[in-house]
């Protein structure tokens, strides 16, 4: 190991006062919305005890730089109306980052139903007719296939190209 390597190391390594990882905290749940797991995770990167970690999580709640229903309603909005994922994928994201079921379906009215309907037309019409040289039921079957990936249920896709 170099000496260059060993002083990146010891830089990396760099302690901080309690002020310091809590500002740094509220930066990165003020840059953009965070829910409970991901600052959880972030505070691994400093050794701190659990009541340094708890003192932080009830200062960020309190001064309301965290909420789990604000940083959930803006990952439905954005994963939709951005990425047009489906409700599903949705869902799946939002419980491997801890957010709890009845909270994800409260907060699953961020999507416009005439909306949701619209976007799987669509994403529908542009998949199916890129699929050339292909029987119709293999062009449809193949379209709601993929569809599905996208987090699409099958009920709301078949609802609409009934």
């Amino acid at each position: 190991m170099g000496i260059a390597h060993s002083f990146l190391w010891n830089m990396e390594k760099k302690s901080f006062t309690f002020e310091e990882i809590r500002q740094k905290l509220v930066n990165y749940c003020v840059y953009q919305d965070r829910c409970h797991y991901e600052v959880e995770q972030k505070m691994k990167e400093f050794l701190l005890i659990d009541e340094a970690k708890e003192e932080i999580m009830l200062y960020l709640l309190q001064e309301n730089y965290l909420n789990e229903e604000r940083f959930t309603r803006s990952y439905i909005r954005g994963k939709f109306y951005i990425k047009h994922w489906g409700k599903t994928k949705i869902k799946i994201h939002l419980k491997q980052k801890q957010v709890p079921e009845k909270l994800i379906n409260t907060c699953f009215d961020e999507i416009d139903e005439q909306d949701y309907n619209k976007t799987i037309r669509k994403i529908y019409e542009d998949y199916y007719s890129k699929q050339k040289g292909l029987k119709e039921y293999q062009r449809k079957s193949k379209t709601i296939k993929y569809l599905m990936s996208r987090g699409f249920e099958y009920e709301k896709i078949s609802d609409n190209f009934e």
